[in-house]
C-alpha cells in the first residue's frame, strides 16, 4: 500500500504563474484596444513595461535582492501594462514613463517591494499623474481614430503637434460636461445621440474593450486566479447606486450599463481590485472592499471633479483595508463566539 506524506492538498501556485495568467486575460482587452482605438496602445505598453523592468532592476540592486528572481516574477509587467491601459494612449512618452518609473520605485519598493506595499501601484501613478497633468491625462483619442501608426508615433514622441483631431473628452466627461455645465437642460437621451462619442450603451468603441476586459476576467474566476468576491462587490455597488439615482430621474443620470460598461469599470472590477497584496484578505472583506468601491467611483463619476472614480475609489479603500479585515474575521473552528 502506498502512502502519502502531508501536504495532502497540493496546488501549482506561484507568483509568475499568476502574472502570466493576468498577462493572458489582458490580451483579449487589449486586442480591442487597438481595434477601436488604434496600435498607439502597444507602444505605450512597450514603454511602460521597459521602465518597469528597468526601475524594478534599479531598486532591486539597491536592496541587495536577487535581480533574476524578482524580475521573473512578472508582477512589474502587470503593474505596466495596467499602467498604459489606465493612460490615454497619445499621452508623450516621458509621462507613461514618469508615471510607471513613480509606481516601482515609490509605490512598490519604498513600502518593501512585492507583497509589502499597501497600495495598488498602478492606481497611485494613475492618481499623482492626473493631479499633476490633468490636461494631458484628459486627452483621449476618439473610436475609430484615423490616423496611423506613424503618426500616433509621432505624436507620443513630440515629432508632431498634439492637434484637437487626435484628442476629445470621453463619454463619461462628455456625458458629465453636458449635464452639469451645459445652459440649456438636456435630457441625456439627446445627449447620447452623438454617435462620435457615445455607442449603444456606453462611450462609442469603448463597449467592445469593457467587454473584453470582462471575458478576461471571467477566465481568470473560471481559472481560480482571482475570487469572485471583489468583482460582484463592485459591479453590485456601482450598479445599485448607479440604478438607485437612474430610477429616480432617468432624465438626469445614466443608467447602470453605461456606468458598467463606460471608464474603468471592467478592468477595475476584475484586474484592479482583486489584488491580493493591497486588497482584503478575508472572505466578507473582499466583498466590502468592492462594493465600497463600487460605490465611490460612481459618486467621484458623478459629483467628482474627474471624470473616471476607479482610481481614487481603490486608494481609499486600500486605506481602510485593516480596519475591514479586523471587522470581518471568520470565526476560529472549535472556539465560541
Amino acid at each position: 500500500m502506498d502512502f502519502q506524506t502531508s501536504p495532502y492538498l497540493l496546488q501549482n501556485v506561484s507568483v509568475r504563474r499568476i502574472m502570466l495568467y493576468v498577462l493572458a486575460a489582458l490580451l483579449p482587452g487589449i486586442a480591442a484596444y487597438v481595434w477601436q482605438i488604434g496600435p498607439a496602445i502597444l507602444i505605450q505598453i512597450t514603454l511602460a513595461t521597459l521602465t518597469a523592468l528597468a526601475s524594478e532592476a534599479l531598486m532591486l540592486k539597491l536592496r541587495g535582492k536577487p535581480l533574476a528572481l524578482f524580475l521573473g516574477d512578472g508582477s512589474a509587467v502587470v503593474t505596466a501594462w495596467l499602467i498604459a491601459l489606465t493612460f490615454p494612449p497619445l499621452a508623450p512618452w516621458w509621462l507613461i514613463v514618469a508615471g510607471t518609473a513613480f509606481a516601482i520605485i515609490v509605490a512598490k519598493h519604498l513600502y518593501g517591494g512585492l507583497g509589502q506595499n499597501p497600495f495598488n501601484p498602478a492606481m497611485v501613478a494613475f492618481a499623482v499623474c492626473i493631479v499633476s497633468f490633468p490636461v494631458l491625462m484628459s486627452q483621449w483619442p476618439p473610436a475609430g481614430l484615423s490616423a496611423s501608426f506613424s503618426e500616433q508615433l509621432a505624436v507620443i514622441f513630440g515629432w508632431a503637434p498634439r492637434i484637437d483631431a487626435f484628442s476629445g473628452a470621453t463619454a463619461l466627461s462628455e456625458l458629465r460636461n453636458a449635464l452639469r455645465y451645459s445652459k440649456v437642460l438636456l435630457p441625456i437621451e439627446t445627449i447620447v445621440a452623438d454617435k462620435k462619442i457615445f455607442g449603444s450603451i456606453a462611450g462609442r468603441g469603448w463597449e467592445w474593450i469593457s467587454l473584453a476586459y470582462l471575458l478576461g476576467g471571467l477566465w481568470l474566476w473560471r481559472c481560480k486566479i482571482i475570487d469572485w468576491r471583489q468583482p460582484l462587490g463592485f459591479i453590485a455597488g456601482l450598479t445599485l447606486i448607479a440604478g438607485a439615482f437612474w430610477l429616480f430621474d432617468a432624465e438626469g443620470f445614466a443608467s447602470p450599463l453605461f456606468h458598467l460598461f463606460s471608464g474603468g469599470a471592467m478592468l477595475g472590477a476584475f484586474f484592479i481590485i482583486t489584488d491580493p497584496i493591497s486588497g482584503c484578505t478575508t472572505p466578507r472583506g473582499k466583498l466590502l472592499f468592492g462594493f465600497f468601491a463600487g460605490l465611490i467611483a460612481y459618486v467621484i463619476r458623478v459629483f467628482g471633479g474627474y471624470p473616471d472614480g476607479v482610481a481614487f475609489a481603490v486608494l481609499f479603500l486600500n486605506i481602510c483595508v485593516p480596519l475591514i479585515d479586523m471587522h470581518t474575521q471568520p470565526p476560529v473552528f472549535g472556539l465560541r463566539k
